[in-house]
């Protein structure tokens, strides 16, 4: 299916399962099945307010009749999270796009797996096919305490000593160096939660050798509009030559200039707009694409991202 596409579901069902945590199971009205997806893969939840935001999966792959996510309601949001928790009733039908995965599961020799607060939510399909791999893996997961940890009972119980809790309001800040110290060599460390707990995450593994970082956030990276520099965009497909001034964004001005293209976040968090780049060099400001992704140059998210020569050329 296009990831363009979107599904109308309804939901089917509705639990709390953390303070402030509402999980929502969503299916088809019809009963029919949906769409495959990978451990890692969020979707994109369409409410009538007009606010698009992404969630992780935190369902069982194999069962397709439904998906499951868990929305923290943020007072302080965008408003995204109070309009699912207070619209959002058993039998309330809504729109999605289908799921895409950029947090996907990685071979490597092991895994480690840090989650904090909602974070927590892409992690019980992640840890399930880490252990089918075979291979050794644990997870660290921390938050203020049991009652605000959705999920924490029921991996502990499913997977014992291979589950660490950390309850921060009695135990103090976790030590992020200390834990990861004796990474081994081809470890693979999934990182999911605050910025302030990512960064922790890629700070101390840093200098471990042969140790790679998988991060997944819904809160944009920052950039300084100040040092923005205007360029143009030559789009391939609709033969327009765009330019981009400083302090907005290729998608913006493509938009206004009549060219039709999806997107969702506009903060580089969620990945719909990703487009191909024929050519040109690429400033990646989006929390999408791999640090190997953004080496090779051949897409970039145009809600955030930049050229940083004086012309790109992308097929739009």
């Amino acid at each position: 299916m296009n990831k363009n596409q979107t599904l109308d579901v309804v939901v089917r069902d509705r639990r709390t399962v953390a303070r402030d945590i509402d999980e929502f199971t969503l299916a088809r009205p019809t009963g029919d099945l949906l769409p495959t997806w990978e451990p890692g893969a969020h979707l994109d939840l369409l409410l009538d307010s007009g606010a698009e935001r992404q969630y992780s999966l935190c369902s069982d792959p194999a069962d397709t009749t439904s998906y499951r996510i868990a929305v923290l309601r943020e007072p302080h949001g965008r408003g995204g999270s109070l309009h699912a928790h207070e619209s959002l009733t058993v039998g309330t039908r809504v729109s999605i796009r289908p799921p895409r995965n950029h947090f996907p599961l990685v071979r490597a020799l092991g895994y480690v797996f840090v989650a904090g607060g909602v974070g927590i939510t892409p992690m019980p399909a992640l840890l399930a096919a880490a252990a089918r791999t075979g291979r050794p893996w644990r997870l660290v997961y921390t938050g203020r305490d049991a009652d605000t940890m959705a999920y924490a009972t029921e991996l502990s119980d499913r997977h014992g000593d291979a589950v660490t809790l950390h309850h921060s309001t009695t135990a103090g800040r976790l030590d992020l160096p200390a834990l990861l110290a004796a990474t081994p060599r081809g470890t693979a460390v999934y990182v999911c939660g605050p910025t302030g707990l990512i960064s922790a995450v890629e700070e101390a593994c840093a200098s471990l050798p042969a140790v790679d970082v998988f991060s997944e956030r819904f809160v944009a990276t920052t950039a300084d509009d100040a040092t923005d520099a205007p360029f143009e965009v030559s789009l391939a497909n609709s033969g327009l030559v765009l330019t981009i001034p400083a302090g907005r964004s290729i998608l913006d001005i493509a938009e206004s200039h009549g060219v039709v293209t999806v997107s969702s976040c506009r903060e580089g968090t969620c990945g719909t707009c990703e487009t191909t780049v024929a050519s040109g060099e690429v400033e990646h400001r989006d929390s999408v694409l791999s640090p190997q992704e953004r080496a090779e140059g051949e897409t970039m998210m145009i809600c955030v991202s930049r050229g940083t020569g004086p012309r790109l050329v992308l097929e739009l």
